[in-house]
């Protein structure tokens, strides 16, 4: 492989080089890319291969329409995935959950594609439903949300995470959760940065020697109101500043 060298402004950048060698450089690379792929494929047929464990289906959710049995989420269908989002009692909208947000927003259009494929959708949250309400109101949010407040594991405690669930007639059961970064399978931002040359800056990150130093994990969840990424009193989970009448914050809020 034959560099070009030039001078540059930035950071730190890939090698320069002519076509035939990036494209070299890209075949060697992308047999590593199918490798992955595959293991991905193992790993989705051993989770088809886990027990599952049964549960009450009869436990009361909050919706908007009020108290329903938790299998009435399948609407029917036997599969049914849920997101379980966060919840900082009291907070305002800016306040909530930037984490969770970020999941949330990235799924929100998905429902109609899971129901086509006969796979139920609905988010969860341990928020009383008079704080809930408003929040999806404001977030633009049009799948079902439920409030599981002060129902037992594994609806209603240990939030941030993706749970499947199988229905079998009128009984109901865990099939699968993720655990810590298992959730990003559902933020397809992730997938993206890890695609550029600067990944997603964050300081765990291999990188080459004079690339940029990396930040603390998650630091462009939050932003100010123009744009810059912040955990201070200014920030909003960076989404809700798309939303019609997101204000600049000028007060710290809890969580």
């Amino acid at each position: 492989m034959t560099e070009t060298r030039t001078t540059t402004s930035l950071p730190g950048r890939p090698p320069v080089v002519d076509w035939a060698a990036w494209q070299a450089a890209r075949d060697d690379f992308l047999a590593r890319e199918k490798a992955h792929t595959r293991e991905g494929d193992a790993l989705a047929a051993a989770r088809r291969r886990l027990p599952m464990v049964e549960l009450d289906g009869t436990v009361q959710v909050t919706g908007a329409d009020g108290p329903v049995p938790f299998i009435d989420l399948f609407q029917g269908r036997d599969e049914l995935v849920v997101y379980q989002h966060m919840w900082h009692d009291g907070d305002p909208v800016e306040g909530q959950c930037p984490g969770c947000t970020i999941n949330a927003w990235h799924i929100q259009q998905a429902a109609p594609y899971l129901a086509a494929r006969g796979v139920s959708f609905a988010m969860l949250t341990e928020g009383p439903w008079a704080e809930v309400a408003p929040f999806l109101e404001f977030m633009g949010y049009t799948e079902p949300w439920y409030s599981v407040r002060d129902l037992p594991a594994p609806i209603g405690v240990d939030m941030g995470h993706i749970v499947c669930f199988l229905r079998d007639g009128d009984r109901v059961f865990l099939t699968y959760r993720t655990t810590g970064r298992g959730n990003e399978s559902a933020s397809g931002v992730f997938g993206l940065l890890d695609m550029t040359p600067y990944g997603r800056g964050e300081s765990w990150e291999d990188m080459p020697d004079g690339w940029p130093e990396g930040q603390g994990s998650c630091w462009y969840w939050a932003t100010d109101a123009d744009g810059a990424a912040t955990w201070g009193p200014t920030r909003r989970p960076t989404p809700q500043w798309t939303r019609p009448g997101a204000t600049p914050v000028r007060e710290s809020t809890p969580g």
